[in-house]
């Protein structure tokens, strides 16, 4: 990274900002590489990293940061948004053909399932009610006619950008949807995963308050585990995953006797229906 005098004379906010967004657009950064880079002491780096991290921004480890995921980190929406986009959009367009006029779904806080939200703005499958606690899908939907949107109440959380805690998990329970739509941080030996257990509550009560359930991940979510178990895989009527799951990953989910769809991405290879036999 080049060095850049003028950014050292910003004032912190300012400087946090602009170091966020290129943490977010990298990855990782080391506490050096941004010192140069903003013409500022590694002090006064490192506090502004300690800001970054109370924010839930990025994740400190020995000589740098990075707003990569761990089995109990979990990324910051905003990294999330630039992450596996063909991927995702390629599971969304499988999972909207799902949806069908006078149904009511349920999206959780996924940027996986925002993806569904986004298609909802032109696909023709109105009248359609659809439930959410993601502040993104929200304010997608806000401004759609032929959409009854309900925006589940509770806690603000910046880091997701969706509303949680006990008053959304209690206004979940008093509903009955016709599709879940759900993602997780990772899949592994049968189960889902996720690093916060906060989330996990409100992923459980969504999941039962749905007669069907649709689990939409990218492929670098299969064969890894995190910190909680979210609910076995059999929970799920389908699993859906991009095609640049390996072999192995299918395997893994065969053995398990999960129900699965791969689904193509542009130039991919096609999709593929898994029913778990072993």
């Amino acid at each position: 990274m080049s060095s850049n005098s003028s950014a050292g004379q910003q004032g912190p906010a300012a400087r946090q900002a602009a170091m966020a967004e290129l943490v977010l657009a990298d990855g990782t950064a080391t506490a050096a590489e941004l010192a140069e880079r903003f013409g500022v002491s590694l002090m006064t780096i490192h506090r502004d990293l300690d800001e970054l991290e109370r924010q839930g921004i990025v994740r400190k480890f020995r000589g740098g940061v990075t707003a990569q995921p761990s089995g109990v980190f979990e990324s910051n929406v905003q990294y999330r948004l630039k992450t596996m986009r063909a991927q995702k959009a390629a599971v969304a367009e499988h999972a909207l053909r799902m949806v069908e006029p006078g149904m009511a779904i349920l999206l959780d806080d996924s940027t996986s399932t925002l993806e569904i939200a986004r298609r909802l703005r032109t696909a023709e499958v109105t009248p359609l009610t659809v439930v959410t606690n993601f502040l993104e899908a929200i304010n997608l939907l806000s401004d759609q006619r032929g959409i009854h949107l309900m925006a589940l109440g509770g806690d603000y959380d910046p880091l997701h950008s969706s509303f949680l805690g006990v008053s959304c998990v209690e206004a979940v329970e008093q509903l009955r949807v016709d599709v879940c739509f759900a993602s997780t941080s990772a899949v592994h030996g049968g189960y889902a995963y996720h690093q916060e257990q906060h989330i996990v509550s409100v992923k459980r009560a969504m999941l039962d308050a749905a007669a069907r359930n649709v689990l939409l991940i990218d492929h670098t979510k299969l064969g890894r585990v995190a910190l909680h178990r979210v609910v076995p895989l059999a929970r799920f009527d389908t699993l859906l995953v991009d095609d640049g799951a390996s072999p192995e990953a299918l395997r893994d989910l065969d053995e398990h006797k999960v129900r699965y769809e791969v689904c193509a991405t542009k130039g991919g290879h096609g999709e593929r229906n898994g029913t778990g036999a072993t």
